[in-house]
């Protein structure tokens, strides 16, 4: 597959290999030189794969009925009472 680069040094990707690769729109590209000259360009993976990735990897370590999202619901709530309540003197 060939492509040119244009004046604004954009290149357009081949729609084979969009859709061998299943790439969307906002996909980012990094772009590195390898051994002998070679352009070597890998997609990354988007913030929400890698959150989804990455979510429920501490579980194992969390007491088994822990809830760790109320408790920080709970925290947030107390901090805000604790802000809103008037002070006595």
């Amino acid at each position: 597959m060939i492509t040119t680069i244009t004046g604004k040094n954009q290149v357009t990707i081949p729609a084979k290999l969009i859709n061998q690769l299943d790439l969307q729109p906002g996909t980012r590209l990094d772009w590195t030189l390898g051994d002998n000259g070679v352009l070597i360009v890998r997609p990354l993976l988007s913030r929400g794969e890698l959150a989804r990735q990455v979510a429920g990897m501490g579980r194992p370590w969390l007491p088994k009925d822990a809830d760790p999202i109320a408790d920080l619901i709970d925290e947030r709530l107390r901090d805000e009472n604790a802000h809103c309540e008037p002070s006595t003197l």
